[in-house]
């Protein structure tokens, strides 16, 4: 099967944990910031074919995970009010808030549906005109196009009940902000989705600027051991640049008409990250041109006073400080049936990574 059994080739994979272990001789840290990465590493036991000398560990590349809880409250609060129907992806359905998360808002009778698309979510709006529909977006470049998407379709088609409440980020200034706070990563490998919309050229200044390298890797386990190779020999060599690995899918330019939809509908701001906090130009807010569809514009609703999970080590995680298994409530308290954090609500989050794949 193409792209499937030779990216899971057991003699490829012994052969690239062979080449990594001949020329790595230093001591490095090399950070993934996908949470797709993030499972793949952890799912296919990744970190124990390399030598001892190379140290993974897991950034703010997951979606739910990085998502302020600011921003979950106030979507938690919009659901409360009347003749609205909150439209949300499955996985931010049970991210908790200060107290309370749409999971429990949906049990207590708030209408909240999970779509497949910001489309389905139109549609939704079409048949329910007597009502507000919003659909909190989140994540990076990935899922950015399809918000872009959404806003545009309902402009078009004059769905003024239609509304976004925009979390979406950008990745490189997190990245940043992780080595301007003295953490040591030397490398980092990029994230595959994302490059595929925003393109290499993303990278070029972070590179620049902090000598990093940067490899921008695809999913499967020849992927994953062939960009760590990719780095080792960048760091070996005191070359540092950005690479593609995942050459099937990424280009230098990534995909043009997605970035020109996301100019089109939004602009750059700074934005709040679990863990980082205010980022500058790290966000994307709606442009003033499509405010009308703008959810934190025309949806006014209090909110509560944000209180994180007491003993929740989440934010710390996410920025390679500590791993699950520093958390006092990692297995016990807090489980992928009951999770007291976002890291561990996804599938693509850390904490959840190392429960369902290291124990």
């Amino acid at each position: 099967m193409k792209y499937i059994d030779e990216f899971r080739d057991k003699d490829l994979v012994q052969e690239l944990s062979r080449k990594i272990k001949q020329i790595s001789v230093k001591r490095i840290t090399i950070m993934e910031v996908c949470g797709g990465h993030t499972m793949a590493i952890h799912k296919f036991g990744i970190p124990s074919l390399l030598p001892e000398n190379i140290d993974l560990l897991s950034g703010p590349g997951c979606p739910v995970c990085v998502t302020d809880i600011r921003f979950i409250d106030r979507v938690v609060a919009i659901s409360r009010l009347d003749n609205t129907i909150i439209t949300t992806y499955g996985d931010l359905i049970r991210v908790p808030g200060s107290s309370s998360s749409l999971d429990k808002e949906k049990a207590n009778g708030a209408d909240i549906r999970v779509v497949y698309s910001t489309l389905e979510a139109l549609e939704i709006a079409k048949h329910n005109k007597d009502k507000k529909v919003i659909f909190p977006g989140i994540g990076f470049e990935t899922t950015t196009p399809s918000s872009a998407i959404a806003i545009l379709e309902a402009s078009k088609k004059d769905t003024d009940n239609f509304f976004l409440y925009s979390s979406h980020k950008v990745m490189p200034p997190a990245m940043a902000a992780l080595i301007d706070e003295g953490i040591k990563i030397d490398g980092y490998i990029g994230p595959g989705h994302v490059t595929t919309v925003a393109g290499a050229k993303m990278y070029d200044d972070l590179a620049n600027k902090y000598k990093l390298s940067i490899v921008i890797s695809g999913f499967e386990p020849v992927d994953l051991m062939q960009s760590i190779y990719f780095l080792v020999r960048q760091l070996e060599n005191n070359k540092p640049k950005v690479e593609i690995q995942y050459k099937r899918a990424v280009n230098y330019e990534g995909n043009l008409t997605a970035q020109h939809m996301i100019n089109e509908v939004f602009e750059l701001r700074d934005d709040w990250w679990r863990g980082l906090g205010v980022l500058p130009g790290s966000g994307l807010g709606i442009r003033k041109k499509y405010e009308s569809f703008d959810a934190e514009k025309q949806i006014e609703v209090e909110v509560e006073k944000p209180k994180e999970p007491k003993g929740c080590i989440c934010g710390e995680i996410l920025k390679g400080l500590k791993r699950p298994t520093d958390c006092k409530l990692f297995r016990s308290v807090c489980t992928p049936s009951y999770p007291v954090g976002t890291c561990m609500v996804s599938n693509e989050g850390t904490c959840q990574a190392y429960y369902n794949f290291r124990f």
